[in-house]
């Protein structure tokens, strides 16, 4: 089977991309590489793939929908996997114009090729930030999710909406995914978790918002690749539209001191805390209700947020990486 896979050079990305090839997958990347974080780690990423005969690489934006619209006629895919977009609440609020277009121009562009080529599923990647300022605990894919507190999670609003109306008029079977708080090795320099890595190994303080009163449904990567591997061979159907929703998630609200606590006793080092406020576009708990997914993908996630902690701290204090 072949995948065509956006944001290859991402994160999450980058992981499923290595999952798929090491499962026998053939898988097309595609990944615009741009300057939002370190380029020199998306580069790394991607070096873990280049010498897989199973995978080739493409650098291209997917906004660009002539560039895009040919790579899906010439890919022919089996399953489109779209991962790419302008990451991160905050920086929603000093460049909203690049969420414009990555985010909302993005997905068009993806959903227009894929109605021209079709596959024979599109995964998508939405955010737990569509849930905005839903107070009902656990988030449920039922919710209402109409009151978000960020362009970001407005953009990932507008791309459930803009796929179930594919869905609908053309029969394309797509399924978004909404992840929580996704961490682990070759993780987001723009991450709470690897903000707060970087600061302590230089003994430097760390800010921690609303006085440390928060809590995240923290979920390792490959818990979350996972779940997308188990969506590719169950695509929605005509009784669903032809759209449907998943969280994925931990189950596990886990409060930010305790994060904290984890990475000093990890680094071995006491961190310099900085109390401040709530930031704008914040919410300050998220919890996924992840009962669907448990039962149609059989998804069940295995890391604990002890065991991931450990295992991102292992990695990056193995490397001599400067990102």
């Amino acid at each position: 089977m072949k995948v065509l896979l956006t944001g290859a050079a991402g994160f999450i990305g980058n992981h499923l991309a290595y999952r798929l090839t090491k499962d026998g997958f053939d898988v097309v990347g595609a990944d615009n590489v741009n300057a939002y974080y370190s380029v020199a780690l998306k580069r790394a990423r991607l070096a873990r793939l280049s010498a897989d005969p199973r995978f080739s690489f493409h650098e291209i934006d997917v906004a660009d929908e002539t560039a895009f619209d040919a790579l899906c006629r010439t890919t022919k895919a089996d399953v489109i996997i779209h991962l790419a977009a302008q990451a991160g609440v905050r920086y929603s609020l000093e460049n909203p114009f690049a969420y414009n277009h990555s985010n909302l121009r993005g997905h068009l562009s993806v959903l227009e090729a894929a109605r021209r080529t079709p596959p024979r599923h599109l995964l998508y990647a939405s955010s737990s930030s569509v849930y905005g300022a839903n107070v009902k605990t656990p988030f449920c894919e039922t919710d209402r999710v109409d009151e978000p507190v960020s362009l970001y999670g407005a953009t990932k609003k507008a791309n459930e909406v803009m796929s179930t109306a594919y869905g609908r008029l053309f029969q394309l079977p797509l399924t978004g995914f909404r992840f929580f708080t996704v961490y682990g090795p070759w993780g987001r320099p723009d991450m709470a978790y690897w903000i707060f890595t970087e600061k302590m190994r230089k003994g430097e303080p760390i800010d921690v918002f609303n006085n440390g009163e928060m809590a995240r449904d923290f979920t390792y990567v490959d818990d979350i690749v996972d779940g997308l591997v188990a969506a590719i061979d169950q695509p929605p159907s005509v009784e669903d539209q032809f759209h449907r929703l998943f969280n994925l998630g931990n189950d596990t609200p886990e409060p930010l001191m305790k994060l904290i606590s984890l990475l000093e006793e990890n680094l071995g080092v006491k961190a310099i805390k900085n109390f401040k406020g709530m930031q704008k576009g914040d919410v300050q708990r998220t919890w996924a209700d992840i009962s669907k997914a448990r039962g149609i993908l059989s998804y069940n996630p295995k890391t604990s947020l002890e065991e991931g902690i450990r295992r991102t701290i292992s990695w990056r204090t193995s490397t001599d990486m400067v990102f």
